[in-house]
């Protein structure tokens, strides 16, 4: 294996990164997955194979919301980033049909709204 220098991580940090338009993120921390996140990420992730919405499900860590585990954040192009906060499998499924495919915010779970200034 090829040691990296300096001038390999310099060409690396030099390509331009997009991030991912359209995502959703799990927040899989210890008090998240107490309040059912896996249960959760397991159901976003069924819902989207049913629907055939292709979305980048991920897991993440703690966003410090703890008192509305589960929570999950939700971005999809035209609408603003909202995170939803406690998620259980009904909810879940809400927001797969709602937000990802229809495009409608669900704004009876919506803890955080990201508005760009």
């Amino acid at each position: 294996m090829k040691k990296i220098t300096r001038e390999d991580l310099d060409k690396i940090a030099a390509k331009p990164v997009s991030p991912a338009v359209n995502y959703i993120r799990v927040g899989m921390s210890t008090c998240g997955i107490a309040a059912g996140a896996d249960e959760v990420l397991a159901t976003l992730i069924e819902e989207a194979k049913k629907r055939n919405i292709r979305i980048d499900i991920k897991k993440c860590g703690c966003v410090g919301m703890c008192f509305a585990e589960p929570l999950v954040e939700v971005a999809v192009e035209g609408l603003p980033p909202v995170i939803y906060g406690k998620v259980n499998k009904e909810i879940a499924a809400k927001i797969m049909e709602k937000h990802v495919a229809g495009k409608i915010l669900v704004n009876e779970y919506i803890f955080d709204l990201k508005v760009k200034e």
